[in-house]
């Protein structure tokens, strides 16, 4: 449930965001990152290394690709699978963020994009999910008290 909400709550931040900065912040990596970090947030693709690390790994392979061979359809594909590749040797694996790479390609995103979206809206989705868990915790601990007895 409180994952629920707290995913509500991220999504409407990166809208507000989005709106006042003139950004698109809730672009799809980002509503599919915030279902990971809410709904599984012990999972390793969850945590901040890998959120920051695959959005910013995969941004970058697509970069790599659109400037070595233009934003032909073939070419974001194969970026999807170098963003893939990359993220997973360089031990930041986050799903989500293999659509960047694609839209980077797709979109012909200038290198502005990496910086004013990708990198902001994922170092921001960290700190929320911080805060969020954090507060969780605190919301159960005094909705059943007798767990943290244990």
């Amino acid at each position: 449930m409180l994952a629920g909400i707290g995913g509500a709550v991220c999504v409407g931040a990166l809208e507000f965001a989005a709106t006042i900065s003139q950004r698109p912040f809730w672009q799809l990596p980002f509503i599919t990152s915030i279902a990971l970090i809410m709904g599984a947030p012990s999972s390793e693709p969850a945590q901040p290394r890998a959120l920051i690390g695959g959005h910013l790994v995969s941004a970058l392979a697509g970069y790599i690709v659109l400037w070595l061979l233009g934003p032909a359809e073939w070419a974001a594909a194969l970026s999807v699978g170098l963003a893939i590749v990359l993220m997973l040797r360089l031990k930041v694996f986050h799903p989500p963020a293999a659509v960047d790479a694609f839209l980077v390609v797709k979109q012909v995103l200038g290198i502005d994009f990496l910086f004013t979206v990708i990198l902001t809206g994922a170092i921001l989705l960290v700190g929320f999910a911080f805060v969020w868990h954090r507060l969780s915790d605190w919301i159960l601990a005094r909705l059943h008290p007798e767990k943290d007895a244990k």
